[in-house]
């Protein structure tokens, strides 16, 4: 079974049943390339997703974490995680 790339189901994500796509495909990619993601344990993970969204309202705000919730800022909050340091 092909796994899906986290990256490319981010435009995607408009709905509950969506951002459970993309949270599946998140964790098949940790268990498929764990050398591939900055943060290997869940605290890490989680403070980066934080100083992500953090440093990109600061920076722009096409970027930015909405101020208002969706399931597609939820999934680029969680993406997040697994990119930055």
């Amino acid at each position: 079974m092909e796994t899906l790339d986290p990256y490319k189901l981010l435009d995607q994500v408009d709905d509950r049943e969506s951002f459970f796509v993309f949270v599946r495909a998140l964790i098949d990619d940790y268990e498929q390339n764990p050398d591939e993601w900055q943060n290997g344990t869940i605290p890490d993970f989680l403070e980066s997703a934080v100083a992500w969204s953090e440093a990109t309202s600061a920076i722009t705000h096409t970027q930015m974490l909405q101020s208002t919730a969706s399931w597609r800022a939820f999934a680029e909050f969680l993406y997040a995680g697994k990119i930055y340091e």
